[in-house]
Formats: C-alpha cells, structure tokens, sequence
C-alpha cells in the first residue's frame, strides 16, 4: 500500500499548485511562487469554506514534502544538487520534460528551480543592472576585452604573417602584441582591485596568464636566434650596414657572399624541391654504353633514385631536426589564435556567470562543440580565400603533390573528436547509473564520428588505395595477361572527393534539428543550428559533384562557390550551437528575448564580422607576399 511518503516529489509539486487559491478560483495553475488570491464579489459560504481548505492545502504539501526528504533533497541546498537531479531526472537525461510530450510555451520557474540552484548575481549583473551599477566600473573590462582583442586578432595574425615572410616589421608586431596584452591586462587587475569577486573558481585569469607565457617562450626562442646572429654577423669578415639589415634584421641565410658566387646562391635554400625527384616507383631511361660483343648502346632502365641517396641530394635533409623545429613552433604560435577564441568564450562566461553547478557539463558541450564547428566554417572559408593553396587545400592542384589532402585531415580531426567522445558523454553520472536517452543519443553520434572519420581516412590514404585498386586485376591469373604498360589513372584522381565528413556533419545538423526539448524556443533554436549544418552538407556534395565534372588543374584556387555559402552556414550554426546551451534559452526567456529571428541575426551578424577578419588576415598575408616574392605572371585561361 502506498504511503504519503511514497508520493513522487513532481506529483506533490502539482498537486500543491492544483489546489492554490488562485487555481481553485480561476481554474488554473500558477507558476509564480507569490500567492495572491484575487479579488472576487460576494462569496458564497461554500466558496469561503472551499478557499480556507484551498489556503492550508500548500501548507499539507509542505509538511509532505519535508517527512520525504530522504526522496526529495531541498532544491535550494547547492550542495545537494547532484542527488537531486538523480532523484528527478527522466530517461532522458536532463530530466525536464518527457519525450512525447509536447514543449512548453512558457518558463516554468518553479521546476526550472526543481533542478537547478537559483541563479546568483554576476559581474554583468552588478554592473549594469542592479541599485548603484552607475558607482561600479564596467568601464575597465570593456577596455580589458578591447586590448586583448586587438592582441590576439590584430598584432598575433600580423606578426605570424609578417615572420613567414622574414619581414623587418614582425618584431614591431610582436612588440604590439605584449603593448596591448599589458595595457588588457592592467585594466582587468584595476577592475578586480574596485570589483569583489562574484565568480568562485573562475579559470580565465590562470588560463590567460599561462597563454602570454607560452608567447614570451616563442618570443624568447627568436631572442635567441637573433642574439646568435649579431655574434655570427660580428665574426664574418664583411661587416656594413646592409649586411646587418639583411643578415640580422630581415634573417637571410648568409651573411656574405662572394663575387665568383653571388648569382649563383640563393637566399633560401630550403626552396629545394625533393618531389621533383624521380620516386621509387618511377622508371628513369638513361642511354648508356655497356661492353657487349656485338658494341651496341643498349638503354637500360633504372629503377627510381633509392630513398637514400634522395635524402642525400636533397639540400635541406641533414636539417630535419631544425624544420621539425620549426614546424612545431608554427604550430604553437598559430595556436595561440584558437587559444585566445577560447580564452573570450571563457571570459563571456566568467563575466556574464554562466556555466555554474549543474549547469556546467552541458555549457562545454555546448561551447566546445559550437566553438570547433565555428573555427572550422572560418578555416573553411579562408580554404575558398586561397588558404592552403600550397598544400593543394583551396580546391586546387598541389604545386607538390605529396601532401597530405584537406579532407583526410578533416576525417583525422573526425575521428579524434569521436574516439574521445564516446567516454566523455557519461561524465557527471554516478557509477552503476542507467544510461539515459540522451547520453545513448550522443554516444552514437560520437560513434559515428570516431568509424566515419576512420573510413574517411582510409579512402584518403594512397596505399589503401593502391590496394584497392589491385583487385582490378585479380582476375588475370597468368603474369602474361598483367598490363605491360603504366595504367593511366582517371582524372577524378587529380582531385579528392571524400563525402564522409560531409556525412558526418549532416546526420549530427539532421538529428540535432530533431533534438527533444522542454520548451518550444529551445527545440527552435536547435532545429536552427541543426538545418544549418545540414545546408553545410549539402553545398560541400554540390562541390564535390561540379569538382568531379571538371577536376581543377591549376595550381590556383578555384574557390567555388559552394564552399563559400557552406563555410558561411557552418560557421553560423556553430555559434547558433553555442547559444543554444539551455543556461543561455532559459536566460532568453526571462527576460522577454526568446526570439528566434533575434539569435539568427546576431548569429549572421558575428558571422560576418568574423569572414570580414579573414578575409584581412588573408588578403594581407597574399599582399605581404607579393610584395617580398617575384611577380608572377597570369594567363586568362579563356
């Protein structure tokens, strides 16, 4: 027999708002927690005796409540809020709603607060929305956030620019960067010195500290290096003005050069091009002289150059270890760029005072996952732009044509994402739970990620290739019947046309769009992002479908326009994503801006402005170039 004691806490919770006053009297739930009762005429003596019982009803919902405690921890405890979402949470993870049941149109405070602990004030709030924000000084994280901004997206951009060029200005650059990381940084400690702490534990302050030290480190490195050159400079037998400009300053590679060599040696030598050289699997015909009886020239064929005397010839291979070097420090230095990205989602979040309690898990998902798929719609576009173009990356031929394509780095980066994710979905659950709806949902996206991205790798990679490619032939049994001649290849191998990670970011856009909710905004919001990224999928198979028609042939980027539309629906669903977290909807709705148009517009807004910032970043860096480089000439192709 069931017990007062054994009534579910969700129940309790309707029935005390069933039998409140102003339900009793209009007929209606309320969902503020103040109970005013309404002012009516001339009450009967059976509605009196009906109020009175309707008044003390929550008071007997209330002593229910607290002899259950045991199955109902205080909601406003935050300590207690993990037991209480494992108490209230449904199959579906988060707990708020029911699958089949259709999405709220309304903010429901009291079960937003069921599972959540009361929002507390913020830096935000202090300083432009409570009594006596006109005394605060939000002033000086508005400067802080300007500085920064500038260092990281203006200086850092120009700098790493200007040093693939060895330009004389990069260490002007370099020296705006730490002018504007010091000017950010005083405003932030002179707002924390007025300001009282209103974000426990907060990450921002550390994490950016530690990314200015891994700057200074790389700074330090190209001290060092210049240091070295003033004492080589210092101890060759020339010694001018010009030479110390273009030995030290501008970092040529030697700093004198004899008048018997001076056309003859270039400044770089680590241009040497080893592709150009016969492979192992080239056959080389070089006419030779052999001392046959019958004194006939005979042509012998040679098998391709063996890979060591290549790394012999090549100039620049006794320095492996210096250009693994450097292509480590490149590597660092243009992380830095995604560092600050992260380093501004963390400083929103800290300052606005999101992504706090149980709020947390769900709030990286959301920002971590929103942020990569951001990142890469603007990778995507500076692609188009003509980014990577040397590694045959901007939908063209690679001037090398030993590089690694784009699309298997993008199944890598697929993969990557997947095989982690799979063990991350259970974080925040206890041991022995029961997996919820949501988190089997993720897993498999996160499944699907980690064996798609593992086939798109495979089809990338030229020995499976190869290897598929020999079951042409399996039929042949005798050696005689085998092709004597190379096989010509298709043109569609000029170019790489991989649709799995296409496919892998469709699905996620398509069940992401089909993603359950509690309230309506938010299965508003999430069909957007998703629809999104489908639009990505779509416009990236119509690339591929024009590129398998027409194969690009020119070492020049034939920026279709496909890619740009899909790198713009990318980049916009991935910031879509992340206002899609439910502390930022519930936020919305609060305050009267669940607005679906009002997110698409700041989503395409910031889009913009970021496609604008590329488009700088890579215009001058192609202006930087052609400036430093030899001209090249262009033929009309019509």
């Amino acid at each position: 027999m069931r017990t007062l004691l054994d009534i579910p806490p969700r129940l309790l919770t309707l029935l005390c708002k069933a039998t409140s006053p102003r339900s009793v009297l209009n007929g209606r739930a309320n969902n503020d927690a103040r109970l005013c009762p309404p002012r009516f005429s001339r009450p009967s003596a059976y509605d009196t005796m009906h109020v009175r019982w309707a008044s003390a009803a929550p008071l007997l919902c209330i002593a229910i409540s607290q002899l259950s405690v045991h199955a109902s921890p205080s909601p406003n405890d935050r300590h207690s809020v993990g037991s209480i979402q494992d108490t209230y949470v449904k199959r579906d993870g988060h707990g708020h709603h029911d699958h089949h049941a259709a999405p709220l149109l309304v903010l429901n405070e009291t079960e937003v607060t069921m599972y959540h602990a009361p929002t507390p004030p913020s830096y935000y709030t202090i300083d432009w929305e409570d009594d006596g924000y006109q005394k605060r000084h939000g002033g000086f994280m508005i400067v802080h956030g300007f500085f920064m901004c500038l260092a990281f997206f203006v200086s850092l951009p120009v700098g790493i620019i200007l040093r693939s060029v060895n330009h004389a200005a990069h260490g002007m650059a370099t020296l705006s960067f730490y002018v504007f990381c010091a000017l950010g940084c005083a405003a932030s400690g002179l707002y924390r010195k007025m300001t009282p702490n209103m974000y426990e534990g907060a990450v921002h302050g550390k994490q950016g500290y530690l990314i200015i030290l891994v700057a200074i480190s790389l700074s330090a490195l190209d001290i060092l290096a210049t240091v070295r050159r003033i004492i080589t400079f210092f101890r060759s037998p020339g010694k001018s003005p010009r030479a110390f400009w273009r030995y030290v300053v501008k970092k040529e590679n030697s700093v004198s050069v004899g008048p018997e060599y001076s056309g003859i040696v270039t400044e770089e030598p680590e241009e040497f091009d080893s592709s150009k050289l016969p492979h192992n699997n080239e056959i080389t015909t070089i006419p030779t002289m052999t001392k046959r009886s019958n004194g006939r020239m005979l042509f012998i064929a040679i098998k391709g150059i063996t890979r060591r005397s290549r790394r012999e010839l090549a100039p620049g291979s006794r320095r492996s270890p210096n250009a693994i070097g450097k292509g480590v420090f490149a590597v660092v230095e243009r992380s830095l760029v995604i560092a600050g990205f992260a380093q501004l989602l963390i400083g929103i979040v800290t300052y606005t005072g999101g992504c706090r309690e149980n709020y947390e898990n769900g709030c990286l998902a959301h920002l971590i996952k929103g942020g990569i798929f951001w990142c890469y719609g603007l990778l995507t576009f500076g692609r188009f732009l003509g980014s990577f173009a040397d590694l045959g990356w901007s939908w063209n031929r690679s001037p090398s044509g030993n590089s690694c394509t784009a699309e298997f780095v993008e199944s890598f980066v697929i993969f990557l994402y997947g095989a982690t994710n799979m063990w991350m979905e259970r974080f925040g659950a206890n041991p022995g739970d029961p997996f919820t709806t949501k988190q089997i949902q993720h897993i498999g996206i996160a499944v699907m990620f980690c064996f798609a991205g593992l086939v798109g790798m495979g089809i990338e990679s030229k020995r499976v290739r190869k290897w598929l490619a020999s079951s042409t032939f399996a039929s042949l049994s005798h050696p005689s019947e085998m092709p004597q001649e190379a096989v010509v290849e298709p043109v569609s191998y000029m170019g790489s046309f991989n649709p799995f990670p296409a496919l892998v970011i469709g699905v996620t856009g398509a069940a992401m769009a089909a993603h359950a909710q509690t309230y309506l905004f938010q299965v508003q919001i999430h069909s957007l992002w998703g629809n999104l990224l489908v639009a990505f999928a779509v416009l990236r198979c119509l690339t591929y479908f024009f590129l398998w028609l027409s194969p690009p042939r020119s070492i020049l980027p034939s920026r279709p326009p496909t890619e740009a539309l899909g790198s713009f629906f990318l980049a916009c669903g991935g910031i879509v994503f992340m206002f899609s977290t439910e502390e930022v909807t519930i936020a919305a709705m609060r305050r009267g801006r669940d607005d679906v148009m009002m997110f698409l517009n700041v989503a395409v807004a910031l889009t913009c402005f970021a496609f604008c910032w590329t488009l700088f970043v890579v215009g001058f860096k192609g202006w930087i170039k052609s400036r430093t480089q030899s001209t090249v000439t262009f033929r009309n192709a019509a």
